[in-house]
């Protein structure tokens, strides 16, 4: 009678505790930086976070969404910056609150 080799029981994966961490919650307002990769269309743009991504590259991604586009985009934290929220009581959008006296 031949004896059936065992199979070693499989390790449970180790957590990395170097992960990073996202900047940006989904529901936060940004806007894509200028630089390399952002058409002059985009630059400026305002956009919703939907959703965030596993890093690629070290670097983090988010799903952004501007509410006059029909489609999600993919990009990295370091091509966004935080939208300031308004303050109590201002009303109005963030167009208006910034350039209302030009």
């Amino acid at each position: 009678m031949t004896a059936t080799p065992t199979l070693p029981a499989s390790k449970p994966r180790a957590i990395s505790r170097d992960a990073q961490t996202h900047i940006f919650v989904v529901g936060q307002t940004v806007r894509l930086k200028g630089g390399y990769g952002v058409s002059a269309s985009r630059f400026g743009d305002i956009y919703r976070i939907t959703g965030t991504l596993p890093p690629r590259e070290n670097s983090l991604q988010y799903r952004i969404r501007n509410e006059s586009e029909q489609y999600e985009r993919v990009t990295t934290e370091d091509c966004l910056e935080l939208v300031a929220a308004a303050a109590p009581g201002e009303t109005g959008t963030l167009r208006e609150r910034t350039f209302r006296n030009a």
